[in-house]
């Protein structure tokens, strides 16, 4: 069939995407944990860096110092930043104290808010999509942050008196808020310090980051005590935040205590006759100790995983597949994915795991697994139009834009990751319509692949690969 030909019969195929959003409704529950925080965005010039640095009489020498990458000083936040303007890099670095929070917030400020973390991100997307009801992990909701949140009764979470409340409604008084500080810069941009001049390379951003809570894992013990009840009807957990833990945290704790301590959490959620499905967000977790525990102790014993294509590679890392994650390293296609996948397949021994990459969509369950190929099919073309709609309008808020993009083609590139794809599983397993359809199936394992709909300018890619797992998985009705 021609490229032309295939575009068609995608269009076709992508015509279940209203009715599988009109699906979501009869979802009754979806609990998203565990990771919620504030992004403070900030365009930031050259000559405003340079004013704050005469206003506050630094040390000019000491912010061209290389040193440790945390923020302790007023030097050490403006360090970072010259840091990444000078080299066009992005980096993040942590605020240990509240001091140089309070600092950050009166000297750096920002141009907007906007919901941070996966599961405040999940939330969202959960509520405005229709599920009936979302129940959201939050371990710090002050006002600041309560205002993120959808204004939509079906998005809730415990107030200071315990009781399920709507999310966006909530004021925690005594809650700090967690931000993280975006402080982007353009290309082509000077900076004068210490009698250096400097030009940004490349347009990129800085992060700076005072988030207590969220880098311990810490769970709230009354909204985990809450959703643990049978009253709560959670047909879905999307479990997130894992990849901000390090090996040893500040306090001296080890980072695995606090996967443990979620684990125990999970397992009451869990105990109810509803058995919910359980989807872990692998996102991208920097520590190599934390990773390969959280594969071993949280991504084994869950029905559902997803990542994208550098967040794949990680996973290859760390179960000894070195020479697979340089084949998708070098060449990051949907032939050395797939690759990639099966391994990692055959490592967790999980139901189901998802790849987002750009163009592509893949899916590789086991037969029989309690949402059909079919099913999966259908959810991840509605996670496709949500996910343009996303990118094409800048935010999916309100429900009349969620299927802006639904009459748009799939991409051409899409469809060439689709065909290669097809031809290798030929090669490994047989004759196939993937094509065509995006199902193949032999009884033993299920393959579901859908080319994606590209936004040729998108206005975000916040929060892209969150929005596509949870909708992929919890729109599949």
């Amino acid at each position: 069939m021609t490229i032309d030909g295939l575009k068609i019969k995608w269009l076709a195929n992508y015509k279940t995407a209203p009715e599988q959003l009109k699906k979501m409704a009869e979802v009754k529950g979806v609990i998203s944990a565990f990771n919620v925080n504030i992004d403070a965005v900030i365009k930031i010039t050259g000559k405003t860096i340079e004013k704050i640095i005469n206003d506050e009489s630094l040390d000019q020498k000491q912010i061209l110092e290389d040193g440790k990458k945390s923020i302790n000083s007023k030097e050490d936040a403006i360090r970072g930043i010259v840091h990444c303007f000078t080299n066009g890099i992005a980096e993040e670095w942590l605020i240990p104290n509240k001091e140089m929070f309070f600092w950050l917030n009166e000297n750096i400020g920002y141009d907007k808010m906007q919901m941070g973390g996966q599961g405040g991100i999940v939330a969202n997307a959960m509520a405005v999509c229709g599920v009936d009801k979302v129940y959201v992990h939050c371990a710090s909701l002050p006002k600041d942050q309560a205002k993120l949140f959808l204004d939509l009764p079906n998005l809730v979470t415990v107030d200071e008196k315990g009781n399920l409340e709507q999310a966006s409604q909530i004021e925690r008084k005594s809650d700090l808020p967690l931000i993280h500080w975006i402080i982007e810069f353009n290309a082509g941009d000077t900076l004068t310090v210490d009698g250096k001049i400097f030009t940004c390379p490349k347009a990129n951003r800085f992060i700076a980051t005072y988030d207590p809570l969220n880098f311990q894992l810490h769970i709230d013990d009354v909204f985990a005590k809450k959703m643990a009840l049978n009253e709560i009807e959670n047909d879905y957990i999307i479990l997130s935040g894992y990849q901000i833990l390090a090996n040893t945290l500040e306090d001296g704790t080890p980072g695995i205590s606090r996967v443990d301590a979620s684990k125990k959490i999970i397992e009451k959620w869990c105990d109810t006759s509803r058995k919910p499905i359980l989807h872990l967000e692998v996102a991208s977790t920097q520590d190599k100790t934390i990773r390969k525990y959280l594969l071993d102790n949280i991504a084994k014993n869950i029905d559902s995983v997803g990542f994208n294509e550098r967040e794949l590679i990680d996973i290859l890392e760390v179960i000894d597949a070195h020479e697979l994650a340089r084949h998708c390293d070098e060449k990051t296609n949907s032939t050395n994915l797939f690759k990639g996948m099966l391994r990692i397949f055959s490592y967790l021994n999980c139901s189901r795991m998802q790849l987002h990459m750009f163009g592509l969509y893949v899916t590789l369950q086991k037969s029989g697994f309690k949402i059909s190929a079919e099913q999966n099919r259908n959810g991840m073309q509605l996670a496709a139009v949500v996910a343009a709609a996303k990118a094409g309008t800048g935010s999916i808020n309100t429900s009349d834009v969620l299927l802006w993009a639904k009459d748009r083609e799939v991409s051409e590139r899409g469809l060439s990751e689709l065909q290669n794809l097809a031809d290798l599983v030929t090669g490994l397993y047989g004759e196939n319509n993937l094509v065509e359809d995006g199902i193949f199936t032999n009884g033993e394992i299920d393959i579901i692949a859908v080319p994606t709909i590209i936004i040729d300018k998108p206005l975000t890619l916040v929060g892209m690969g969150d929005t596509i797992s949870s909708i992929s998985l919890v729109g599949a009705q």
